[in-house]
């Protein structure tokens, strides 16, 4: 038995997550169906977590294990042509037995984007939430930057998560500008549930002035959800990297 690395893109705007499920149609059940296709056989993809419905990926990793002969490096190919055009496999390889795609990451890479106009963009309507008005880009900046640093995210967790560590490292946590989109770029150990979205609803109501501008050290202090903001659209979010032990 062969075990198979696969980094994945995908547009999840059309899709109820990562995550097969019963409601819709999940990437994972797509990859899984067109693996089945050219290789006759049903495996587990196991990914290295899961998005929401709508959340977008640039370099997802996953996992499946396989007795077909296919060169690994051709899995790429033949699966795109089983794919829909909004999930395409960029890469695929032989991987060692005992990696694993979710216990093996190391570190996790999101972004979430704003257009700020008086006009919605076409091209970005399903990767960025368009804004009217511009927040306060210095007060979102000093909010992003609090959170860097080993804390319990007890607070920027989705209500019902069944999580029993909260705790969690963030090492980089930065808004960027370029032109009239925003990008809030976070890199941390992992993350929980829903928190990136909470993290940057915070902070936008501390931009807009509807929380105050210390209500993300209140939210960690008091680990209660009440004290954080609402939670952003999915569709500004997009993983942008895992990392690995094997990586730099």
């Amino acid at each position: 038995m062969r075990r198979i690395r696969l980094i994945i893109e995908y547009d999840g705007i059309n899709y109820v997550g990562w995550q097969t499920q019963p409601n819709g149609v999940a990437i994972q059940e797509k990859i899984e169906q067109a693996i089945l296709h050219i290789t006759g056989q049903h495996v587990a993809l196991h990914g290295s977590g899961r998005t929401d419905s709508g959340v977008h990926a640039r370099a997802q990793v996953a996992h499946f294990d396989t007795d077909a002969r296919m060169d690994a490096g051709k899995f790429a190919v033949a699966l795109n042509t089983r794919l829909p055009s909004d999930i395409r496999i960029l890469f695929s390889e032989e991987c060692a037995s005992d990696f694993h795609a979710r216990f093996s990451a190391k570190e996790k890479q999101y972004r979430y984007t704003l257009q700020i106009g008086e006009h919605a963009r076409v091209e970005t309507r399903n990767t960025a939430l368009h804004l009217h008005s511009a927040p306060d880009f210095a007060k979102m900046q000093r909010a992003a930057q609090s959170i860097i640093g080993t804390h319990d995210f007890a607070a920027f967790m989705a209500a019902g998560s069944k999580v029993e560590n909260t705790t969690r490292s963030i090492y980089a946590s930065e808004w960027t500008q370029i032109d009239n989109y925003w990008y809030y770029n976070v890199r941390g150990s992992g993350f929980l549930y829903n928190m990136v979205r909470i993290l940057v609803g915070t902070m936008l109501d501390i931009g807009r002035g509807y929380l105050p501008e210390n209500a993300m050290e209140t939210a960690l202090a008091t680990r209660n959800r009440n004290n954080a903001g609402a939670t952003a659209p999915a569709h500004g979010l997009c993983l942008m990297r895992v990392v690995y032990d094997s990586e730099e």
